[in-house]
């Protein structure tokens, strides 16, 4: 029997919650603060965690924080519970770590919607860490221990899900840490004045993304959103600096990273300063197709081809067609084939 801790201190709520979740079949133990939900949960540590942000004693917050420095439960799901749905608290509770909201009030099938999904999101964690640490081998060519410690940093940060069009940061943001991406993809962009967007990179399974930001311990400079439904894990800064201070082989592998984004950028500006949108069409399918597992089968909207062209979406549109009536790819719903990868290498300005 799974065991949920809620701390709530409005004793309707918590009270009514918890008879909802023992008629379904959980255990349930009771804070009505902060702080003694702190206690509660490092004695008898949970399956699962329902908290208030605004508590006496200790907020919300404060619980997350002391909960996600203990590694007994760190991993616990944690869901908040909230009447303040204002974006920058959303932002707040999801750079510390939380896995969900609940906005109250919330119904029957809501809470256990949520507690269901992400029980059995937590099942699936050690796959996932499985393969990512499986693709980051190539790290442990200069130094074992530093690479074993960078494992066993992976592996012990809590996994978090992103829904499709949520933000994991803001341009001017300061940085938390460095995110992996370990399934889905995130894009990053910079928002023009009159709100037109531009791409400025895609990021697929394990991905780093932020290494910049921390690298040289200056604000994000873009807007980092979720392409479609991902699930990352995020690295503490200050972990990073000191795993990079003391293996230098490790930082020296987080800058080859760091300089092939620079690059991918750089050839982007390029591509958008002398090349027709014909070509520049071209060089994005190309790009994508070279980050996706199967080059030459791959998902991508005419919207992201369009801001990562930084064309105009009739362009796409038009040139898509074009393509398809040269032979040269084939699109059905989101999905692209690339039909004849030459042509796209090849294509004039």
């Amino acid at each position: 029997m799974k065991n949920i801790l809620i701390i709530e201190d409005n004793d309707d709520i918590r009270e009514g919650t918890a008879e909802i979740l023992e008629l379904s079949g959980y255990h349930v133990s009771q804070a009505n603060n902060g702080r003694t939900g702190v206690e509660m949960a490092l004695q008898n540590v949970p399956d699962l965690i329902l908290c208030d942000i605004m508590m006496p004693e200790l907020d919300g917050y404060g619980v997350l924080y002391m909960l996600s420095k203990n590694p007994a439960t760190y991993t616990v799901p944690f869901i908040f519970l909230t009447a303040k749905a204002e974006r920058t608290d959303l932002r707040k509770g999801m750079e510390m770590g939380a896995d969900d909201y609940l906005t109250k009030p919330f119904d029957d099938i809501e809470l256990l919607n949520a507690i269901e999904s992400r029980l059995a999101k937590q099942k699936k964690q050690e796959e996932h860490y499985g393969r990512t640490l499986n693709g980051l081998e190539r790290l442990a060519a200069g130094n074992g221990k530093g690479m074993a410690e960078l494992r066993q940093m992976i592996s012990s940060r809590k996994m978090r899900q992103i829904k499709k069009k949520q933000i994991l940061f803001y341009d001017g943001d300061e940085p938390q840490g460095v995110y992996i991406v370990l399934k889905g993809s995130i894009k990053t962009f910079k928002q023009a004045s009159d709100g037109r967007e531009l791409t400025t990179g895609i990021y697929k399974n394990d991905s780093f993304l932020g290494l910049h930001a921390i690298l040289t311990d200056t604000p994000f400079t873009d807007t980092a959103e979720a392409v479609e439904h991902s699930t990352v894990c995020l690295l503490a800064k200050d972990a990073v600096m000191d795993l990079v201070n003391r293996h230098p082989d490790i930082g020296q592998e987080f800058f080859k990273i760091l300089v092939d984004h620079i690059a991918e950028k750089e050839e982007q500006l390029l591509e958008l300063a002398y090349n027709s949108v014909r070509k520049r069409l071209a060089q994005t399918i190309l790009r994508i197709s070279r980050q996706s597992t199967d080059p030459l089968n791959f998902k991508a909207s005419r919207e992201e081809l369009a801001s990562m062209a930084g064309i105009a979406l009739e362009t796409v549109s038009r040139n898509i067609s074009d393509f398809k009536d040269e032979g040269i790819i084939e699109k059905k719903g989101g999905t692209i084939q690339i039909l004849d990868i030459e042509k796209l290498i090849k294509m004039k300005n």
